[in-house]
């Protein structure tokens, strides 16, 4: 949309583009100076695709505020709420690894302008190049801040699974976001470009993630990332600490997932919702207990014959002064649950 070289203002629409890039620019840089090409010294392409990315969503979209969980590690922590217009869905866990050669994003944002704002905020750090956009799974608020990122070149990755689940979800997630922020700033969803049958190692130079694709647990499309050089677990929507985790996979594969997982060191994680990074297994700990919960007492009214729209009403409840959101999700989860569990 912008050439970078021979790029000239003939126009004052053009100039106020140019004055726009460089304030959002200076603003990103704590009122460093910066350049543009309109100007004697130029601006980094990767900077002005980002900058031009964030105006083509409506305006100069300032940088996420980051946490660096480790070092080269950040993660932006996510509301703990549902998606509003408010919010525009920033309401999950994303941020991003920088290795001495690239960049891989780690869940591009819940919309457009989170995605943009991501980008920006990577921006501000560091030029390497981005060459990977994780999905952690299909749910919108992780990934529909994905066209942000198609300039930059990068490859697109996800579970094998994902595909068959954005051509069923995508067209309903992307109309929902649209009604709440509007065609521009709603963004959409990228379709992988790689899939992760069982493992994949990404290596960004001095440091591999390593990412794993699991059996159905909290969705059917879940990955998680490691990253050995700093001993940091990505869990992603595997781990919910704080808000009420959300079941559309399987309850036994969360369990069972959530045990094996367990098992394996890591000096932290970095949770889907809740802080943005936590102690390693413990961390786990209030979710297993709540997972566990839900398997022990659908089972026992399944046995009772009780029917699902009671199950509904009362399975859980011992749960509900622990969890945010608790009263918006622990029905849902429960119907989940009981439709897996009647079959066993």
């Amino acid at each position: 949309m912008f050439k970078v070289r021979g790029f000239t203002p003939q126009s004052q629409q053009r100039q106020s583009l140019c004055n726009r890039l460089r304030a959002d620019l200076r603003a990103d840089s704590g009122n460093a100076p910066v350049f543009c090409p309109c100007c004697p010294l130029h601006l980094t392409r990767r900077r002005l695709i980002a900058s031009a990315a964030a105006l083509a969503l409506g305006g100069a979209a300032a940088a996420l505020p980051m946490q660096e969980v480790a070092p080269g590690i950040f993660v932006r922590r996510g509301e703990d709420a549902d998606a509003t217009a408010a919010n525009g869905d920033a309401i999950a866990n994303i941020g991003f690894v920088i290795g001495r050669d690239a960049i891989a994003v780690i869940d591009p944002g819940g919309s457009g302008a989170d995605g943009a704002r991501l980008l920006a905020a990577i921006r501000a750090r560091s030029e390497r190049p981005i060459r990977y956009v994780i999905a952690s799974h299909v749910h919108l608020d992780h990934i529909f801040g994905a066209n942000a990122f198609r300039a930059e070149g990068v490859e697109f990755i996800g579970h094998a699974r994902l595909p068959a689940a954005l051509a069923a979800r995508g067209a309903f997630y992307r109309q929902h976001l649209v009604d709440l922020l509007g065609p521009t700033a709603a963004g959409d969803f990228v379709p992988p470009t790689r899939l992760v049958e069982d493992e994949l190692r990404l290596d960004l130079g001095d440091r591999v993630l390593e990412i794993t694709a699991h059996p159905p647990a909290h969705t059917d499309t879940d990955l998680t990332v490691r990253d050995g050089a700093s001993g940091t677990f990505w869990a992603a929507d595997l781990l919910f600490v704080g808000r009420i985790p959300v079941l559309d996979g399987s309850l036994t594969g969360w369990l069972a997932t959530l045990a094996a997982l367990k098992q394996q060191a890591a000096r932290r994680a970095v949770p889907g919702h809740g802080p943005v990074s936590v102690a390693w297994p413990e961390a786990a700990a209030d979710e297993e207990r709540y997972l566990a919960t839900l398997a022990r007492e659908v089972r026992a009214l399944i046995a009772k014959g009780v029917d699902i729209e009671i199950a509904s009403r009362e399975v859980g409840y011992t749960e509900r002064d622990k969890w945010r959101l608790f009263d918006d999700y622990n029905a849902r989860n429960v119907i989940e649950a009981y439709k897996e569990l009647e079959w066993e």
